[in-house]
């Protein structure tokens, strides 16, 4: 889980890197570069001298001279004028730079395609960091570890009337009873939280062996738990009373309310250690392993 943590973590910082730079190249889209800038703010290049070969004839100093009044007359008159853009008749009159109104050109095919892809890419991603958080969220959910209603206090009283514990496949649990009169016995044994079920009258065991895992089945005959695994063996409430098993059952915390059963199985609480015994039950029948 942490490692899904830090790779949401990671795409989101290169999603916003990649959103902050396509906003830089936006935002400076029409400005001039910084080595535009340079060039323009160095001194303009020397003028050569005239070449010496070149043809000083009469004729051609004449229309040197010429066009160099021409010019001189432009610029005074664009000096009387005001203007600090000389403006000449012809062909070789500037063209003067009007700033573009914004309103008038709308979107650009640029603009929208960028903002297009800025908007694709925020929804990917918002919506893939939306669903790994919702998967890395505790839910609240009722199922096996969390607390589940696993049936009323008729329906458990049925089955024990039959000499059988209730079984709840979706809390993986058995509900025993628990002899009163052994409550204080198992109060010097077992942590408040199941003392105070079985003061209740119940107690909830895990199905699961604590040998290796198998589920461990209910023996009729024996009126015991028995593991068709390797042979060890629980009394009704779970105490360890044969087998390799090293303790006995694990069990959860349970409570009676409103005429209902609820287990917690968020937290499996360690079963008893060998030797236990608070109820003195011994085999009833024939033992089933």
């Amino acid at each position: 889980m942490a490692l899904i943590v830090i790779g949401v973590v990671v795409l989101l910082a290169l999603a916003a890197v990649v959103l902050l730079g396509t906003a830089r190249r936006r935002a400076g889209t029409g400005q001039l570069s910084r080595e535009t800038r340079r060039a323009d703010a160095s001194a303009p290049p020397a003028v050569a001298a005239p070449d010496p070969e070149l043809d000083t004839s009469e004729g051609a100093d004449s229309d040197v001279d010429a066009e160099a009044r021409g010019r001189a007359d432009e610029s005074r008159r664009a000096i009387g004028s005001g203007s600090s853009v000389p403006v000449s008749v012809g062909d070789r009159a500037p063209v003067r730079y009007e700033p573009v109104d914004e309103d008038e050109l709308g979107v650009t095919r640029r603009q929208f395609f960028n903002r297009g892809i800025l908007t694709g890419l925020s929804l990917a991603v918002a919506g893939f960091g939306g669903a790994a958080l919702a998967f890395l969220w505790p839910s609240g959910a009722s199922g096996f570890g969390g607390k589940i209603n696993v049936g009323s206090v008729a329906d458990v009283q049925k089955a024990i009337d039959a000499k059988q514990p209730f079984y709840n496949a979706s809390a993986k649990v058995y509900i025993q009873p628990f002899p009163k009169q052994d409550v204080a016995k198992a109060q010097k044994v077992y942590p408040s939280t199941i003392t105070a079920g079985m003061a209740q009258g119940y107690v909830a065991l895990y199905q699961k062996c604590v040998h290796l895992g198998c589920r461990v089945p209910w023996c009729q005959t024996s009126q015991w738990f028995e593991c068709p695994c390797h042979g060890s063996k629980y009394n009704r409430v779970g105490e360890k009373r044969g087998g390799p098993a090293p303790r006995g059952l694990d069990r959860f915390v349970v409570d009676v309310s409103g005429g209902s059963i609820v287990v917690d199985t968020g937290t499996i609480i360690q079963g008893p250690p060998i030797g236990t015994d608070t109820t003195g039950q011994g085999q009833e029948g024939a033992p089933c392993v």
